[in-house]
């Protein structure tokens, strides 16, 4: 039986953007996110939230093991967004992560070209936790003085690669990331201190 997506889907999907917007205009803010859904495991109500929002069936989405690995998870993204499908991150526009240990390295990922940068993947992580703390040390466009962000758990090699994601700006990365009703942005931008 096909779980259910958003029960307004216009006014939802609304919350969800703007969620993911103000995330992404003020990197290591934590925007609430209210995702009021039960998708089938391992994908979190956060992620699912998310690829409702913002893919549609001209947005190619690329899934982590766990998650292409469930046929549940795989149909009810298919159902409800009619997204496509890749095995291959580079060629994907959003990449949704439910296992963030075991999260490819960000160069595996779609970085855009000189002339559209705009090209590159989205990276979405579920984490377990999301909170203002040690963490990352961000600073960049939109961050008043620097702010500091703690997740659990982080991506191997993390704020190295977020490092290098940045020096390759205009090209890289986007990231979100999510945790239960939370979701912070680490857009391309934003620089990661040591």
């Amino acid at each position: 039986m096909l779980r259910a997506g958003f029960k307004d889907p216009v006014h939802d999907s609304q919350g969800v953007f703007r969620a993911v917007l103000d995330a992404l205009a003020r990197p290591g803010t934590i925007q609430m996110l209210s995702a009021r859904l039960d998708p089938p495991a391992p994908l979190t109500p956060e992620l699912a939230a998310i690829a409702l929002a913002l893919t549609d069936r001209d947005t190619l989405v690329w899934l982590d093991s766990a998650l292409s690995g469930a046929p549940e998870v795989v149909a009810y993204l298919r159902f409800h967004t009619g997204a496509p499908l890749t095995d291959d991150p580079a060629r994907a526009a959003f990449a949704l992560v439910s296992e963030p240990l075991r999260c490819p390295r960000l160069t595996a990922f779609g970085q855009g070209t000189p002339a559209y940068p705009d090209t590159s993947t989205t990276v979405i992580i579920a984490c377990e936790r999301i909170e203002a703390g040690e963490g990352l040390r961000l600073s960049g466009p939109g961050i008043r003085g620097p702010a500091d962000l703690a997740l659990a758990p982080m991506p191997p090699g993390w704020p190295d690669a977020l490092r290098a994601n940045r020096e390759s700006f205009p090209l890289g990365v986007d990231c979100l990331l999510t945790a239960p009703g939370r979701v912070a942005g680490l857009p391309r931008s934003t620089a990661v201190e040591p």
